[in-house]
């Protein structure tokens, strides 16, 4: 098999497309068996066991769908349903029209992807019956609305009331065979993304052909040592579908072709223990908030054959990486933390092992350690965050990125994407320190900022040293101590002794909320939304950051 160049520009002589990526890899032999937690919303008759035909097949039913519908080259066609890989599937049926998909997940709240919606004008909104009746009356902005599933596409409005000819259901869009693949230029809109949305209202970031798939996911898509998936490996993912991280990780996993592939849609350990123990991965990767829901489950036997954990999205505390590291028989299991923005990809990664966990850095967890840009590819620099102008190593500031893999822009809010972008520098909005050796120690959001620390330095700090708490937030409040906000296991009681211990070398901390892990309001990745929970506390909203940079 032919090598990827350092570019990533090939796999065994062929580009990585997104509209026929199933065709192609079922075309260059690849049998990986993909075990899915539950069937496909789309096509809940095939089962839970697919392989790249039957996913190719699916793919090109979708596009006849999409065509059906009067999807045209150029379109936006926007998809909010269920978490589940069949919103990959249907990112790639439009892409097969040469149409730009728009994933969006199915938790936003109606009133953001009325905003959203707006923004991107779609000549097609794809939702699932739940969705629609969700958001019925809404008069959310998209020219054509169609509605998967078997319910009424009309969503539960008054039948006596005329049908609407702009909303359509399967059974309008059935039977149509699909237009041959088109494949955009490599530099024109391939697929436009969603942030996570922490902070407000998410950015919808513009990605190319280029800079998503020929700069990231080929580049992850080579055999790289220890790093990359091999022939008999079994690889599980457990992450939100509506995201890029979906596109790359099942680009560059369908195509490196392991034995197989294990999918699971939901951190309810319900759901997620069958596939997990019948199949036993033996590279895992799934969003922080996941790791910490199964966590009381590690030493089920489900993770004893994990060589690799892999970990996105949001920040990764030290008991957590500890618990799965020694859940595992492996004599060397590690941990690959990755630290990026949707705009960008990942900028840096950190192999975590078990020694590691037992060092820290300048007094910083380890976890904090995210290791050096990614050599050849990304540059960092960190700036001072009232001047702009950079700072020595050591020394605290904003954190800018020069990469290849940069998003093209905001859809929506071409001033906010310029603002943030000076040449080849990108703003991330994320606070930092680089060391005299070049490593990146996070500190957290600008828009977080505490004025001593950085609220994920403390919020490690504290997990760490109180074992029963599960999850810590530590939210900024100008004019006064910052506020914790606490997940606590085995009950809402938190021993006032432990805590007080815990934190008399910190930062003044008001007195710790206790609340149970549902009520933490999140993004479809699992992060925790700050700006709603502090609403829901009470809090100001003005926090020691400007926001300026999100």
């Amino acid at each position: 098999m032919t090598r990827l160049g350092l570019h990533g520009r090939r796999l065994s002589g062929r580009r990585i497309e997104l509209g026929t990526l199933f065709e192609d890899v079922a075309a260059r032999g690849r049998t990986t068996a993909v075990h899915l937690s539950r069937p496909l919303d789309i096509a809940p008759g095939m089962g839970t066991v697919l392989d790249p035909r039957s996913l190719a097949r699916l793919v090109r039913t979708a596009a006849g769908w999409f065509a059906a519908a009067g999807v045209e080259p150029g379109d936006r066609v926007a998809v909010s349903k269920r978490d589940h890989l069949d919103l990959v599937l249907l990112c790639c049926a439009a892409a097969r029209l040469g149409a730009v998909p728009v994933p969006l997940p199915a938790s936003l709240e109606p009133d953001v992807l009325d905003v959203l919606l707006k923004r991107l004008d779609p000549a097609l909104l794809v939702v699932d019956a739940a969705r629609r009746a969700e958001t019925r009356g809404t008069g959310f902005a998209a020219r054509r609305t169609l509605v998967l599933g078997h319910a009424s596409p009309s969503g539960g409005e008054d039948p006596s009331e005329p049908p609407d000819p702009s909303v359509l259901s399967l059974d309008d869009v059935r039977g149509h065979g699909p237009p041959p693949p088109r494949r955009p230029r490599a530099d024109d809109p391939l697929v436009i993304l969603p942030t996570s949305g922490t902070t407000g209202v998410p950015k919808l970031v513009a990605h190319s052909t280029r800079t998503l798939l020929r700069r990231l996911a080929a580049f992850e898509a080579q055999r790289w040592p220890v790093l990359g998936s091999r022939p008999d490996d079994v690889v599980a993912a457990s992450f939100s579908f509506a995201t890029g991280r979906a596109l790359t990780w099942t680009a560059a996993v369908s195509a490196l072709g392991p034995a197989a592939v294990v999918v699971v849609t939901s951190a309810d350990w319900d759901e997620a223990r069958g596939p997990l123990e019948e199949h036993r991965p033996t590279i895992l990767e799934a969003q922080p908030s996941t790791f910490v829901r199964w966590r009381p489950y590690a030493r089920s036997g489900a993770f004893d054959r994990v060589r690799l954990y892999v970990s996105a999205f949001d920040a990764v505390h030290p008991p957590t990486v500890r618990a799965f590291l020694a859940a595992t028989r492996h004599p060397r299991p590690i941990w690959v933390q990755g630290w990026g923005r949707t705009e960008t990809g990942p900028l840096t990664f950190r192999v975590l092992t078990r020694r590691a966990l037992r060092t820290r850095r300048g007094g910083h967890p380890a976890t904090r350690d995210l290791g050096r840009p990614v050599p050849g590819r990304t540059r960092l620099r960190v700036l001072d965050r009232e001047t702009l102008r950079p700072v020595p190593r050591g020394v605290p500031g904003l954190l800018v990125c020069s990469t290849g893999a940069l998003c093209l822009d905001y859809v929506g809010e071409r001033e906010r994407y310029l603002r943030k972008r000076s040449g080849r520098w990108f703003v991330t909005g994320d606070l930092g320190v680089l060391t005299r050796s070049g490593r990146l120690l996070l500190l957290g959001r600008e828009a977080d900022a505490l004025p001593a620390a950085g609220c994920l330095e403390m919020e490690d700090l504290i997990e760490d040293r109180l074992p029963g708490v599960a999850e810590c937030v530590v939210l900024g409040v100008p004019g006064g101590p910052a506020q914790p906000v606490l997940v606590v296991e085995n009950g809402p009681r938190l021993d006032p002794h432990r805590w007080r211990d815990a934190v008399s070398d910190l930062p003044e901390l008001a007195e710790p909320v206790l609340v149970e892990r549902e009520r933490l309001p999140r993004t479809a990745t699992g992060k925790v939304r700050r700006a709603a929970l502090r609403e829901q506390l009470g809090l100001p909203p003005r926090t020691h950051g400007t926001g300026r940079w999100t």
